[in-house]
């Protein structure tokens, strides 16, 4: 007898309409079932979709927009200030409560595998053992990875020794950020130092690289170059880099050679680019998003996160990746026919990539994690952006929302006949 049998699902792969069983919390068939079944759930034909996958966000930071003040110009830079003063009083009741009412929004919407970025620029490292505890908290149901973040830089001492602290606690991957370094020559160094230890750990590396409005910021290049020469390609990831959409052509297509070699991933984060970019152009003013269609059109990995969510740096956020590639499918022109297929992987399969993610996907044998939602495909699902009405994890039912539904209550068809005399 199978644990959970759903029946009559659409899958994105097929336009086939098929049943779905599961046991002991794995996807033990796909096709038409009519064996029994502890719990039936009727699909409706609805879709049936692997989980979403969140590959940027930061946790620590989340939920405390406005706090100690409000960041009025709406730039990084007042927003690190606001963050560096909050991180003063901050505790570790106070970093797991905010953390896991994040997590809680995100899982109902069908996010259940995230990485999420911690400041380790704290002597005591508090939101990183507070993040550490939640992982495991979590774990039952999400896939949460951690990954070390030097917010005030990484040529330092400190930030050096503080990082190394975050390795031993046990982060997953760690991180730079070489366009926030004093000089080119430091940023550089930055970069160099966060490749030697991820070699040294065993660490996935993930660098924030870019992310600002000058078109002479370029650790883009150095940081797949190192992807190179240490062999590590496939398990380096930079997030933003927004400079690249001010780089001039015959660069950029030297770049793209550079970066189809080093094999790296790009994680980009239309909601707070386009928020805290471009503020300093003259009109016409930039977009504030790296050069997305291109970088996959030469395949490379693109991903899609959310990132920040009710921060010193964003005020804003649901938690919803699909309002984050909504927003992608207007910034990158990806309107076209195949574009929506190819924004929906951005935020399931291609981050599952960037994670090194196992068994993910609706496929026999696989985990039974799984999201249930009203649409037909991938262009009704991000023109509309429904909620996921189930969301399975590990083969349980994990969270359900009511489908919403209106009534309507004038009579259009005596509307009409009015009009029409």
């Amino acid at each position: 007898m199978f644990d959970l049998v759903i029946k009559e699902v659409r899958l994105l792969s097929s336009d086939d309409i098929v049943d779905i069983a599961i046991k002991d919390g794995v996807i033990e068939k796909i096709g038409q079932i009519d064996e029994p079944c502890q719990q039936l759930i009727q699909g409706e034909r609805r879709l049936l979709l692997p989980p979403y996958v969140e590959s940027h966000i930061h946790l620590d930071t989340a939920l405390t927009s406005g706090k100690p003040a409000v960041n009025h110009s709406g730039e990084l830079f007042e927003g690190i200030q606001l963050w560096n003063q909050y991180r003063q009083t901050m505790t570790y009741e106070d970093v797991v409560n905010r953390a896991l009412e994040v997590i809680k929004t995100m899982a109902a919407q069908g996010v259940l595998y995230m990485r999420s970025m911690v400041d380790t620029s704290d002597p005591e490292l508090t939101a990183l053992r507070a993040l550490l505890d939640v992982k495991e908290t979590v774990s039952s149901f999400m896939t949460l990875q951690l990954v070390g973040f030097p917010q005030n830089g990484l040529s330092s001492k400190e930030g050096k020794e503080q990082l190394k602290q975050a390795i031993e606690l046990g982060v997953d991957g760690i991180s730079a950020v070489p366009h926030l370094e004093a000089t080119r020559e430091k940023g550089i160094q930055s970069v160099e130092t966060c490749y030697q230890l991820a070699l040294e750990h065993d660490c996935f590396v993930h660098i924030f690289c870019d992310e600002i409005d000058d078109g002479q910021s370029r650790f883009l290049e150095v940081v797949a170059d190192f992807a190179i020469e240490t062999g590590l390609k496939e398990r380096v990831t930079v997030s933003h880099i927004n400079a690249m959409s001010y780089y001039e052509e015959a660069y950029v297509r030297k770049l793209m050679g550079l970066l189809q070699a080093s094999k790296i991933n790009v994680v980009t984060a239309p909601l707070i680019s386009t928020a805290m970019q471009g503020r300093l152009d003259s009109w016409p003013k930039g977009r504030g998003m790296t050069r997305v269609k291109d970088l996959h059109q030469a395949g490379i990995t693109v991903a899609v996160a959310h990132d920040d969510f009710l921060s010193p740096f964003y005020p804003l956020g649901t938690g919803s990746l699909l309002s984050a590639g909504h927003l992608l499918l207007h910034l990158a022109h990806m309107t076209g026919a195949d574009d929506f297929d190819a924004v929906l992987n951005m935020i399931t399969t291609k981050p599952a990539s960037v994670l090194e993610l196992k068994g993910y996907g609706i496929k026999e044998r696989n985990e039974a994690n799984l999201i249930l939602v009203s649409a037909t495909n991938a262009h009704d699902l991000l023109r509309r952006q429904p909620v996921a009405e189930v969301v399975i994890s590990k083969g349980e039912m994990l969270a359900e929302t009511t489908r919403p539904q209106t009534v309507f209550y004038s009579n259009l068809n005596q509307v009409r006949e009015e009009v029409e005399q």
